[in-house]
């Protein structure tokens, strides 16, 4: 039997591939310019990350499909990233003016670089061990 989803989830999560390198370097990148510490993290591949995605009515095993969980509601694709790049320091967060490109050209660029991410940086051997300092961001 699963345990239940701990409640309450955080306003701000990021749910990732934890395979893929080009992921991990974006959680990376997301925390570096995170200040407030508002974003959280969770693998795709967790018990917590199957859990929403298949509640969401989403496929936990297409690890293609950048998720965030945004004060209740699961977000993909570009509309994700770009609401998480809202809550990034500036520069970083004008880019949700992106937002009002047309979802068809916005979700196709996502596409091109989600069918490309392994080739960019790779499959990790390993999971992604967060250093104790932003152990609390990350949910299993």
């Amino acid at each position: 039997m699963s345990q239940p989803i701990p409640a309450p989830l955080p306003d701000a999560l990021v749910l990732y591939d934890d395979v893929c390198r080009f992921c991990a370097w974006s959680v990376q990148f997301i925390i570096q310019r995170d200040p407030s510490a508002q974003i959280h993290f969770a693998a795709l591949q967790s018990e917590l990350g199957r859990r929403l995605c298949t509640q969401a009515g989403q496929d936990p095993d297409d690890a293609t499909t950048f998720l965030f969980l945004h004060k209740g509601r699961l977000l993909d694709r570009s509309t994700a990233a770009l609401r998480v790049a809202s809550l990034l320091t500036p520069p970083w967060s004008w880019l949700r003016h992106l937002i009002h490109l047309p979802r068809p050209l916005r979700d196709a660029l996502y596409a091109l670089i989600a069918k490309n991410r392994y080739r960019l940086l790779g499959k990790n051997e390993s999971c992604l061990v967060p250093s104790p300092g932003i152990r609390s961001r990350f949910l299993d």
